[in-house]
């Protein structure tokens, strides 16, 4: 919005903080806060983050610790055709992000987090065409590739990749390992690699560096692009392990439990391969020789002539698959207590006790809830903040805009608060605007940030549905100019009649509606009176009463 259109309203617009309850506070830095917000979920789409995020997520889960990268500057293409009807793209900087396997990752190996790692690199596995699309971005060393290419291959699998692609054991592959290494390197060694160092940073013994190697050949050497300079990667734990760099993960909270299960089923099953066949002992000396022991429905076995006792026996396995079933249960409850994520969470059927009733099952998903949301909080710690300020460091250092970056900003990760249903979130903020009807409690309720938290709770869009405060006090403005020229309502014919004048024919009662209470009847002959008489009452003269 230009500022010319407030001109309507100038004479009330002052400084400050509305200390009326009809007053409209515009805060420019939460404005630019909610473009700067908007236009990050914006960049974060166009970049397909959703799909890396859950990447990062799985291995989160798994392993313990999920490693993102970025955000790094991509030039993405946007179809678009000129009037001639050719093919005229649009090419568009925008920040991507992706996920990093937790397998290529080597941090400082003394460091705890990120927040004190010195240096990390990265493991790549390139083909020959992806070695030389290295080529098209910046600042990498065209000889160098083409040298380390001409080495030849020298990617070497180790034992852990067989295991993990499920493939047959290999050495053989014909992929180059490329390193990337992000952190502080010597300023002598820098200068040594023919590193440009700007003027103001020749007194420094140390340098933020980007370095790509492959078969020993240095292929990019850069300063560190960012500012301020940091690590451009994100190392989320499940949960933290304060004496590691990697956290603790699902499986290994419950690696014990799910031996124990293991075992009690391998036991149910063997029983149950047991138990479900019939032992048959065989007395041959009470046989006829030389028969067939198959045994099939039918079969007829020839006894010796005289021969005393029984010659075949049957003899039934003992079946302990339910108790075996049973350790199962217990272990897979135990396993629930140790992970925090009890299984009625997840959709188990046949919850008893007290979670067959609805507040009952909202009072075990709450308590169950606990866990989720530390893991939720390490998710805003250490990915949605740190990824929250890259983009906006990003924003304001290659898309600056005055428009969204106007105003102190902070980043402040709230994944916890999306724990709640936008239901249930809807649902208490409408019991809260019933709750505040009292006008005696609305000075003290913002019903602009209701709305719009009503509006994101419902999945819809702020800025299309809801004014900002200053449009709302245009709008005010022109409803209550439209409202002046009005004329004034006037009483309806049900109103109360001055004066004392003919009671209406609908309300004989002269007290409006026609509703009981004491008033004045219609006297004969009188408009309204319903008896006989004459008069416009629609009864006949002289007729018998």
């Amino acid at each position: 919005m230009h500022e010319g259109q407030l001109e309507r309203i100038a004479d009330q617009v002052k400084p400050g903080v509305g200390l009326t309850p009809t007053s409209f506070t515009w805060e420019p830095a939460k404005e630019a806060a909610r473009r700067m917000e908007k236009t990050m979920h914006d960049q974060l789409d166009e970049t397909n983050a959703s799909t890396h995020l859950r990447n990062g997520a799985f291995e989160m889960c798994l392993f313990g610790t999920g490693i993102l990268k970025g955000p790094f500057g991509f030039d993405k293409e946007y179809a678009r055709w000129n009037e001639d009807g050719e093919y005229d793209p649009e090419y568009r900087t925008i920040p991507k992000i992706e996920a990093t396997s937790v397998w290529n990752f080597y941090p400082d190996p003394d460091s705890r987090s990120m927040a004190d790692a010195e240096f990390v690199i990265e493991r790549h596995r390139m083909s020959r065409t992806q070695l030389r699309a290295l080529k098209n971005r910046p600042y990498f060393r065209e000889e160098s590739i083409e040298l380390a290419i001409e080495y030849g291959a020298n990617y070497t699998a180790d034992y852990w990749e067989d295991a993990l692609e499920d493939n047959q054991n290999t050495t053989d592959v014909n992929r180059y390992e490329v390193l990337e290494y992000w952190g502080v390197v010597d300023a002598d060694i820098a200068e040594q690699a023919d590193l440009d160092i700007p003027e103001d940073l020749l007194d420094r013994d140390q340098l933020q560096v980007n370095v790509w190697i492959c078969n020993g050949q240095i292929l990019r050497l850069v300063l560190n692009p960012f500012t301020p300079n940091r690590i451009p990667y994100m190392s989320v734990p499940y949960e933290v392990n304060p004496y590691s760099f990697f956290g603790v993960g699902v499986a290994e909270n419950m690696e014990d439990t799910q031996e124990i299960m293991n075992g009690f089923m391998r036991m149910a099953v063997d029983n149950a391969a047991l138990s479900s066949n019939l032992l048959i002992e065989i007395d041959e000396t009470n046989l006829v020789p030389g028969q067939d022991m198959k045994v099939y429905p039918g079969k007829i076995f020839r006894r010796q002539a005289g021969a005393p006792g029984q010659a075949i026996f049957g003899t039934k396995f003992p079946n302990v698959t339910n108790e075996c079933l049973m350790m199962f249960d217990k272990a897979r409850q135990l396993a629930d207590e140790s992970t925090g994520m009890p299984s009625y969470a997840h959709g188990m059927s046949g919850v008893v006790g007290v979670g067959r009733t609805a507040s009952g099952m909202s009072m075990l998903m709450g308590a169950a809830a606990q866990n989720i949301k530390a893991v939720v909080r390490n998710v805003d710690d250490y990915l949605l903040a740190p990824l929250g300020r890259a983009l906006f460091a990003f924003n304001m250092q290659f898309n600056f805009d005055k428009d969204v970056a106007k105003g102190s900003l902070e980043v402040v990760a709230k994944g916890t608060e999306s724990l709640m249903r936008n239901e249930i979130r809807s649902q208490r903020l409408l019991q809260f605007m019933q709750m505040t009807a009292n006008p005696a409690m609305a000075p003290f309720v913002k019903y602009d940030y209701i709305l719009r938290e009503m509006a994101a709770s419902m999945d819809l869009d702020e800025d299309k549905i809801l004014n900002d405060p200053r449009e709302a006090a245009i709008q005010a403005q022109m409803m209550a100019e439209i409202a002046a020229l009005m004329p004034p309502p006037q009483a309806g014919p049900q109103g109360p009649q001055a004066g004392g004048g003919v009671p209406s024919p609908n309300d004989p009662t002269q007290t409006g509606g026609g509703n009981i209470a004491p008033g004045a009847a219609p006297a004969p002959g009188a408009e309204g009176f319903t008896g006989a008489g004459g008069g416009n009452n629609g009864g006949q003269q002289g007729a018998p009463v």
